[in-house]
């Protein structure tokens, strides 16, 4: 592959000696696979595997009431949670459709100002820039890239945790789910946080080149399984997680998306596509994101139809992929609200031919 046509992350060396397959992917060159999808997925399941997702943006808002201006471009309550805390949201246009989906890291009082960490997607990372410059600096907040060259990895499995806590000493078991740490590794102060993309538990966490390049190296040392983004999307996948720009976007509301537990209307405050959402909440979405389970190994693939029983096309797969845990294909996609009820008999379009399917309750997977 032209490694020219994108931007490579301090790990792409080290990614092809550990016999990585790459793949083009909003502007980066990213490991695609290693050892295999299957394996990859298996590992994360069942033990523990790495991923370089040094491509996402990693942003620092700061400002005296910084929680607070983001509040405005938000749906979701920021004031439910304080600092070493996080919320998953999204931010929203006039019309209410998702610009991007993010998480919000309160970081609290750092240097005598609040601080706000958020971690967006590396497609939208400079239009969300540009959208939070836009929004933000009026209300006294500043704006900076965080990552800068640094690396961020995730570290995914059952045995994510227990591994990093023998290599670098650190006690996680005080971390919570969307809970965060700063920590510190000799010289370097890691951003750790107990979030990932694959249904299972771990960590991410932002390092600097050198740092990042290191503990790298001791993870697959360790048995840490190295991952690429075919694992990572089967994985996301299985948990019925989203991908922008798939599953979501500018043309879907989180109350079509499936995401309406991310839309607070009962807090006073106002933001951007509030209107919007109130108004669709009193007419009811007309369509919704829904999980199906397909019959037989045809795979429903992103943009193939979803039909009725009677062959009409009322809606499309958004995402789809034979899922590796549960042994059958699995997709998601929009349907008509009055046809979203788990249990609904439907079919998918897949090269020619009509396949049962059957929308099932999210998540597919979920441990334990």
């Amino acid at each position: 592959m032209d490694h020219s046509t994108g931007q490579t992350t301090p790990l792409h060396e080290a990614a092809q000696a550990a016999g990585a397959r790459f793949n083009p992917f909003a502007g980066w060159i990213m490991p695609l696979q290693f050892a295999g999808v299957v394996v990859e997925h298996r590992a994360v399941r069942n033990a523990v595997g790495v991923f370089d997702i040094s491509h996402m943006g990693v942003l620092t808002l700061r400002g005296p009431a910084v929680k607070d201006a983001l509040q405005g471009l938000a749906p979701s309550d920021l004031g439910r949670i304080g600092p070493g805390e996080a919320q998953y949201t999204v931010l929203l246009n006039e019309q209410g459709g998702i610009l991007d989906d993010l998480i919000v890291y309160d970081r609290g009082l750092v240097a005598g100002e609040h601080e706000v960490v958020v971690v967006v997607n590396a497609a939208r990372c400079a239009a969300d820039t540009a959208w939070l410059e836009r929004h933000l600096p009026p209300r006294g907040c500043t704006i900076s890239d965080r990552k800068g060259d640094g690396v961020l990895l995730a570290l995914q499995g059952p045995q994510a945790v227990p591994l990093l806590e023998r290599l670098r000493g650190w006690d996680l078991q005080g971390v919570p789910r969307f809970g965060h740490r700063q920590l510190a590794w000799g010289d370097e102060q890691v951003f750790l946080a107990r979030t990932g993309y694959t249904g299972e538990d771990g960590v991410e966490m932002l390092l600097s080149r050198e740092g990042g390049q290191q503990l790298w190296r001791e993870l697959l040392e360790h048995g840490a399984q190295p991952c690429g983004l075919a694992a990572r999307d089967t994985l996301r996948l299985e948990a019925a997680l989203h991908l922008y720009g798939q599953d979501m976007d500018a043309s879907h509301t989180p109350l079509e998306a499936s995401l309406g537990w991310l839309v607070h209307l009962e807090m006073p405050h106002p933001f951007i596509g509030r209107e919007a959402l109130e108004a669709q909440t009193r007419t009811g979405a007309p369509r919704r994101l829904v999980g199906l389970t397909l019959q037989g190994r045809a795979i429903a693939r992103h943009g193939h139809s979803i039909l009725d029983t009677a062959g009409n096309i009322i809606g499309v797969v958004t995402s789809g992929s034979w899922s590796p845990s549960l042994g059958h294909a699995i997709a998601l996609g929009y349907v008509p609200t009055a046809m979203a009820r788990p249990g609904t008999d439907l079919l998918a379009q897949v090269r020619g031919q009509q396949v049962a399917a059957r929308v099932a309750r999210r998540p597919f997977y979920r441990r334990g």
